[in-house]
């Protein structure tokens, strides 16, 4: 503990002197007037100087600040400049920072609800020292959701009421002199009633009356919500009237989420007309129609525009992980531990310049490294990510781990990259976590970000070990299927070099069952690494015990699987072996050993298009070689002109198909998913053979080839899903190349999807 005095110490001593340009002046002009010589006041707001300057008695760090939040914000910079061990802190002698924020909005969403998979759990106190870590690296504003929400209206883990945590929380960033936002959706059912409309100003209005502090509102257009431009920007002219008898700085934003194009153009329409002048801008996050610079260039420019982004999700989101594998999607899921520093630096680089800042959407600390990284990219936007990290890691975890950590962090967003089977570079990232976990000391192993970056090297490593064994299991099981046949056949597999001599009970469909079955039996009688999967386990109970991670539905109270739960999602299945066992029941019950033997020779030959034929399974980014990808995830972060590799949620029971139709590709809103084929023969005709799957099934969707021929007009997906066979004109193919494209009808709102498919065959008639 260093001794705090308010005048100079009365014996020569390093000295740290922090305050603002103004209390500095006021306390000794001298330093000023050095700090000025050499360029580094005035600062713009929230700007701040961290400087060493060497005396002849004793050296003095000075933190100046432009204003109160230029204080907060170098007293951060001097923290993350410092190099701590135990007894002893230093820094280095020529150290000379003058900096000040890019972007005025610099903030994070911080929902205390049953949804959320962490804050629902947390104290006051939890919350306080979460706001200092975020204030620390630049953080300015902070994001509530009120007690009524689109959730649960309590949690098991409430530690106060939402209300009184909600009052709570504004009072924290008040005391740290932080902006308070509130995320408020406009749920009720129809804003064109009077009566609804004074039930929602009374029930807002007493949240603004007891909050210490509101700085913004932003009301979504939708999830939730679904109200028409027009009454929802009626209700808000009263809302913002409200907000400000009680805050009367405080500023309304609003957003088009959801809105088809129809609304969207409604919503333009009065901004551009009628200039509201209570409404201060427009917020940009998931599911808007248009991309972000359309919506500047439409928006007129008294409306400033902030950046909503999700940062929490991987996978059917705003950012989904480009081309995830599928195991990791069906066991790590939806909220997992994601840290993707390159990723978030890549989207903060490429969104900042058309808004004033980022607000973004969480739902825990799943995604604490990502905030980090958002905050420090939105003060500056050139920062070197990994130098970012390093001030993280030695910020957070410790002089010791600096770079092993920072390192690790990157390692871990390389393990998403690419196949998992073929990415030994998982293996490698495990053994540097278990080499910093064999040296770290109790307090590092405590530390709840330490913990989330060991969890994710052993749950992917695990995972990966699983995909390798299930595979084989799940090939052996189907090479001794392959042995079926009549008696005299030969075997249905054609790249066997030996054909030894066939048993008896080789042409008996069920015994042959029986035998793959015993093989895809041996992923739960003899599962691999049983090891790794303990210490995930540890690993989740440690940090349910550390930050309240609700890794499980029924351990931890969870709110559901999707919502970070991915302890019970820890042993999925990550081959068809579900489907294979189902579909095995299903042949036992047919009525002679002939239709067996048919029903079995389909399972082994379901992805064979026949010859001169193609296959694609679109979910499987090593084996779509026809999909027109587009632009992809680095130049195109919300896949709105790159066809996108979606999977379903994980879910356990989610076991009656094969695994090809729990991922898929798709395309968003009203572009289109193209897949190209060339060198066909001209001589023939083809047809294709597709399955349709999705998140989306109740979205029609139409298939048109070459030419804008029609292959089939807008049809409804079957569910569940099953394979469909289309003629494709011949002229369409008639110069030996073939486009096919798949829309959804135009103009529709909600999150875009719908445009989805998981398998196509090109067969040659």
């Amino acid at each position: 503990r260093l001794p705090v005095t308010s005048g100079w110490p009365a014996t020569p001593a390093t000295t740290i002197v922090v305050g603002s340009a103004k209390t500095l002046r006021e306390f000794d002009a001298s330093l000023t007037l050095e700090l000025a010589g050499e360029h580094l006041l005035p600062f713009p707001r929230e700007g701040y100087c961290v400087r060493v300057l060497h005396g002849k008695e004793a050296p003095r760090v000075i933190v100046a600040g432009s204003d109160e939040r230029g204080v907060l914000f170098g007293v951060g910079g001097l923290l993350r400049s410092l190099h701590m061990t135990k007894g002893h802190v230093s820094v280095r002698r020529n150290l000379n920072l003058s900096t000040s924020p890019r972007y005025s909005v610099r903030g994070h969403q911080l929902g205390y609800r049953p949804k959320s998979n962490t804050y629902d759990g947390w104290t006051v106190a939890m919350f306080d020292q979460y706001v200092r870590d975020l204030a620390v690296f630049g953080t300015n504003s902070i994001e509530l959701i009120p007690p009524r929400s689109d959730d649960k209206p309590n949690s098991p883990l409430f530690t106060l009421p939402p209300k009184q945590m909600m009052i709570e929380m504004s009072r924290i960033a008040d005391a740290y002199g932080l902006d308070v936002s509130i995320w408020y959706p406009a749920m009720d059912k129809d804003y064109s009633d009077p009566k609804t409309v004074e039930f929602a100003l009374q029930e807002w209005g007493e949240i603004f009356k007891a909050l210490p502090r509101i700085d913004a509102v932003f009301v979504p257009g939708g999830d939730p919500g679904h109200t028409e431009p027009r009454y929802l920007l009626a209700l808000l002219e009263k809302q913002a009237q409200n907000l400000r008898r009680y805050h009367p700085g405080a500023t309304l934003w609003v957003s088009p989420q959801s809105f088809d194009r129809q609304w969207l153009e409604e919503f333009y329409a009065i901004l551009q007309h009628e200039r509201p002048a209570w409404l201060a801008g427009v917020v940009f996050g998931p599911e808007i129609r248009d991309a972000l610079p359309t919506v500047r260039k439409r928006v007129p420019r008294q409306f400033a525009i902030r950046l909503y982004p999700d940062i929490t999700h991987s996978l059917q989101c705003q950012f989904p992980v480009p081309g995830w594998d599928t195991a990791y999607a069906l066991t790590e899921g939806r909220e997992v531990i994601n840290p993707r520093p390159e990723g978030f630096a890549n989207i903060m680089r490429r969104y900042l310049p058309y808004t004033v800042g980022t607000l973004c959407y969480s739902e825990g600390c799943n995604d604490d490294v990502n905030k980090i990284v958002c905050s420090s990219l939105a003060w500056n936007p050139e920062a070197n990510v990994i130098d970012v990290l390093r001030e993280y890691s030695r910020y957070f975890i410790g002089e010791k781990f600096a770079e092993g950590f920072a390192q690790g962090l990157l390692a871990l967003e390389r393990n998403w990259k690419g196949p998992l089977i073929s990415n030994e570079n998982v293996e490698t990232t495990l053994e540097q976590f278990q080499s910093m976990e064999n040296s770290a000391p109790p307090h590092v192993l405590l530390n709840w970000r330490f913990q989330q970056g060991l969890y994710r090297a052993y749950y992917d490593a695990y995972t990966r070990r699983r995909l390798l064994y299930e595979t084989g299991l799940e090939t052996q099981a189907l090479s001794r299927l392959s042995k079926i046949g009549r008696p005299g056949s030969k075997p249905v597999a054609a790249n066997a070099r030996k054909v030894r001599k066939q048993s008896a009970h080789e042409h008996d469909p069920g015994a042959l069952m029986s035998e793959a079955e015993a093989i895809l039996e041996r992923a739960q009688t003899e599962p691999v690494s049983r090891d790794l999967r303990k210490r995930i386990l540890e690993l989740g109970e440690a940090l349910f015990q550390s930050v309240r991670m609700q890794l499980s539905v029924e351990r931890y109270k969870a709110e559901s699987v999707s919502r970070g739960a991915n302890l019970d999602t820890l042993d999925t299945p990550l081959t068809s072996a579900p489907w294979l066992r189902r579909r095995f029941a299903e042949i036992r019950k047919l009525d002679s050993t002939a239709a067996q033997i048919k029903a079995l020779e389909e399972i082994l030959e379901r992805a064979n298009p026949g010859p001169g034929g193609f296959y694609d399974d679109l979910g499987d980014v090593s084996r779509q070689p026809h999909l027109v990808r587009g632009l992809g995830g680095t130049e195109d972060p919300e896949f709105r002109a790159s066809a996108l590799v979606e999977f379903d949620y994980p879910d356990p029971f989610k076991d009656q198909s094969p695994i090809s139709w729990k991922r898929w590709a798709g395309s968003l809103f009203d572009a289109p998913l193209k897949m190209h084929y060339s060198n066909l023969d001209p001589n023939f005709s083809y047809k294709v053979k597709v399955v349709y799957s999705g998140d989306e099934h109740q979205i029609k969707i139409r298939l048109s080839c070459s030419g804008n021929r029609e292959v089939h007009p807008f049809i409804e997906k079957p569910w569940p899903p099953r394979p469909l066979e289309f003629d494709i004109p011949p002229a369409a193919t008639s110069n030996g190349e073939l486009t096919l494209t798949w829309t959804r009808p135009a103009g529709l709102g909600h999150n875009g999807r719908g445009c989805q498919a998981a398998e196509v065959w090109l067969i040659r008639r």
